[in-house]
Order: structure tokens, then C-alpha cells, then sequence
């Protein structure tokens, strides 16, 4: 035991307010705890009956636990910062802890839990199963609670407070068996209503060139804030090398690029799928990734602006009759967007969304290189031509908007 007061029998004062490690330093503790716990039977004891304690409420674990919480939180949030995502609510698994006994408890009042070599379980088997569902585990032999526990706790703490119509998990698809167990209990005994949809979204690993798991340049393992650094500084670079870009918005064209590669990176796969982190092709201009829809993006931006720097204005937005195959083939994509949109979100499958704009990105494409937009002497044929791309660009936008992507001004 490190020389702490959390761990000093005999100490009756406040705990300190500043947590005694770093997230680096969690980050080593982690791992080191969960080998040698494999490794020692008499640590992986001690480990669990502290584990026990804790969730009966020990002043110092609790004390301890805070802290933990505390600094992995404040990590969370920079990371999500960066990524330009934010959450309404911010609740762990030990929120839902004071639901835990009366849960328990009526698992039990309904008969549907029963002991089983000391521990409670709930039968989840199904008629028609084609595989056999072991029990959920609601409470340990000892009175420890389990991850099943917490989740059905989440969920009767989410009934009360929002009643929704369909739970989305995104996990790691490894716990698929898990989220069968707890879903199918909390039908069972009527915590979530039987009409109300529960979805397992499990994801896939994120792999390097070589097949394992993706690393940092140092070897070590990759934190997402490394990620970030490393493509925002394959980005600037080629940034840099292309020369288009003022110095002044440099970085923050940078910042925008390399987040639009991760996630789109990232959201163009297959949610369950394992997949190569490639960062010389996910930062690419060209091909199927975020820097080349969002360079089309810019394009179009461009044509407009002078456009209307030379007419004064845009046109109204008008689509005319096409007139060759590639401006036929933009407006049909353009017109699956609304479906497109539509299947996405029943099937939760962001990777449609993706697919379309890479689509479009190349319908738009290959119009643009098969007429000269601006250089159209038939007027009317150019303001429908405007129309067309301006139709085009805030598709994209909406649809990079729906990713959590934003477009630069310059590329």
C-alpha cells in the first residue's frame, strides 16, 4: 500500500483535495493492478473486498474513488473538447448506486431472482434462443455489486427520470453478451417497458499498418489526445506545402482538417468492424476521407464567392433540366440525401452517411471537371450550373455537420 492517509487505519481528518496521482500516472496503475491480479490470487482477494467496501460507502475509498473520478472526468472533457463534442449529462455508474437495493429487491419480491453458489442471478434464456444465455449475475456471493447490476440500476434511474423510446449502447462488441443479459432482465421485471427498443451498437478495434494495436510513435499505447497530435501535424504540413492557405488560418485550418479525418476516419467504417488507422491515407485530399470532402466543400465555396463577386449576387436557387450525364448523375445523388439520412438513423449506421457524401463529393467532381462553371457564356445555363454546386455544398455541409465536421475557408 502507497503511504497515504486513504490507507491509514488511524486517521480521523479531512482528506486532502488534491488527488495524489496524474491520469498518466492511472494509466500505468491500471494495467499493473489488472496483470497482477491475474497473477496473485491473495492481491486479486485484497482487491475485491476493497472493491466491496467501497460500494458499501468506506470514507477513505470513497475519498479516494472521488479523486479518480475527478481527474478522469477533467481528462474526458479536454479530450471531447478538442473533438468538439459535448454532453447534455455527465453520470457515471455510481449515480445510479442508490437504486441498487430496492432493484435487487424487487427482482427477488417478483420470484425472478434466485441464489445460485451463494451469488443472485435472473434467468434470461428465451424460448426459440439458438445459443444457451448463461444467468445475469445480479449481486456476488459476497453482496458486491456487478457491472449488470449498475446497468439495470442506469436503467431505472433513466425510466424515472426521461422515459425513453430507445437506448442506443456503444460499446465495444466484445460485452454483446452482457447487454442480452441486462436487456432481457430489465424487460423481464418490467424496468423498461416491453415496446421500447434497446440497441447494442458494438464497435470494432482501431488497428495500426501492422494488424495490432494501434501505438504511438513512441511504441506506447494511444491516447486520443496523441492521436490528434499526430494527424493535426500531418495535416499542417501539407497544408503548408500546398501554399493556398493564409498564415493566419493555418492552425485552425489544421485543427479542422485533422478532426475531420479522425472522424471520418473513424464513422466511414462499419460500426462493428476492425479496421487499419492509416494516417497518410485518412489525412489524404484525395480519395474517401474527411479532407477531400471537406476540400470539395471549400471549392464550391470558391466558385460561389466569385460568382457573386462578379454578378453582385447568387441566383435564385433553381435546378434546371440536366444537360449531360455528369450533372444528371450529381442531381440524382442529390436527391437520395433525404433517404439516405432517413436509413441512417433507423439503422444507427453513421457509415451511410459517409458513403453518400463520398458519392456526391465524386458526382460533384466529375461535373466540375466536365464544365467550366464560371467560364459558361450562356447565362441562364450558368446560374442553373451555380444553383446545382450551391445545392451541392450545403448537402455536404449538413450532412459533415451531422458528423461533427466543420469546413474550412481555405484549403
Amino acid at each position: 500500500k502507497p503511504d497515504l492517509v486513504y490507507f491509514d487505519q488511524d486517521y480521523s481528518g479531512d482528506f486532502p483535495e488534491e488527488a495524489p496521482f496524474t491520469i498518466s500516472e492511472l494509466e500505468d496503475i491500471y494495467p499493473a493492478a489488472s496483470k497482477k491480479s491475474k497473477e496473485d490470487e491473495a492481491f486479486a482477494e485484497r482487491a475485491h473486498q476493497a472493491t466491496l467496501k467501497l460500494q458499501q460507502g468506506y470514507a477513505p475509498y470513497r475519498a479516494l474513488w472521488r479523486h479518480i473520478m475527478n481527474v478522469s472526468l477533467k481528462d474526458l472533457k479536454k479530450n471531447y473538447d478538442n473533438l468538439n463534442v459535448h454532453f447534455d449529462l455527465w453520470k457515471g455508474e455510481s449515480d445510479a448506486d442508490p437504486y441498487i437495493p430496492a432493484l435487487i429487491q424487487d427482482f427477488i419480491d417478483k420470484g425472478l431472482a434466485y441464489e445460485s453458489n451463494g451469488a443472485l442471478v435472473v434467468d434470461i434464456a428465451e424460448e426459440g434462443d439458438s445459443r444457451e444465455y448463461p444467468p445475469c449475475i445480479i449481486r456476488k456471493s459476497d453482496g458486491a455489486a456487478l457491472y449488470a447490476t449498475s446497468d439495470l440500476a442506469t436503467l431505472v434511474q433513466r425510466e424515472q427520470d426521461y422515459q425513453p423510446d430507445r437506448y442506443i449502447y456503444v460499446v465495444d462488441k466484445r460485452q454483446e453478451l452482457h447487454f442480452i443479459q441486462v436487456f432481457r432482465a430489465a424487460k423481464k421485471a418490467g424496468i423498461v417497458p416491453q415496446e421500447t427498443k434497446m440497441i447494442f451498437l458494438g464497435f470494432g478495434t482501431m488497428n495500426g499498418k501492422d494488424g495490432g494495436p494501434f501505438k504511438t510513435r513512441e511504441g506506447g499505447v494511444m491516447r486520443l489526445e496523441y492521436l490528434i497530435r499526430d494527424i493535426n501535424e500531418a495535416v499542417c504540413e501539407k497544408i503548408r506545402e500546398k501554399d493556398k492557405v493564409p498564415e493566419e488560418e493555418i492552425e485552425e485550418t489544421s485543427r479542422k482538417v485533422a478532426l475531420a479525418a479522425v472522424k471520418y476516419g473513424d464513422l466511414s467504417n462499419q460500426a462493428t468492424k476492425d479496421y487499419v488507422f492509416d494516417i497518410d491515407r485518412f489525412t489524404s485530399f484525395e480519395g474517401n476521407t474527411g479532407p477531400h470532402i471537406q476540400y470539395m466543400v471549400v471549392r464550391i465555396k470558391s466558385i460561389l464567392a466569385r460568382y457573386a463577386e462578379e454578378k453582385g449576387s447568387l441566383p435564385d436557387l433553381r435546378i434546371r433540366t440536366a444537360g449531360s450525364d455528369s450533372e444528371k448523375k450529381l442531381m440524382l445523388s442529390l436527391s437520395r440525401f433525404g433517404e439516405t439520412i432517413e436509413s441512417a438513423f433507423a439503422e444507427t449506421a453513421p457509415h451511410r452517411v459517409c458513403q453518400y457524401m463520398a458519392e456526391t463529393a465524386d458526382a460533384f467532381n466529375d461535373f466540375y471537371l466536365e464544365n467550366k462553371i464560371l467560364a459558361e457564356p450562356d447565362e441562364e445555363k450558368k446560374a442553373g450550373f451555380i444553383s446545382l454546386i450551391r445545392l451541392t455544398g450545403m448537402i455536404l455541409d449538413t450532412c459533415m455537420d451531422l458528423l461533427g465536421i466543420e469546413s474550412p475557408e481555405h484549403m
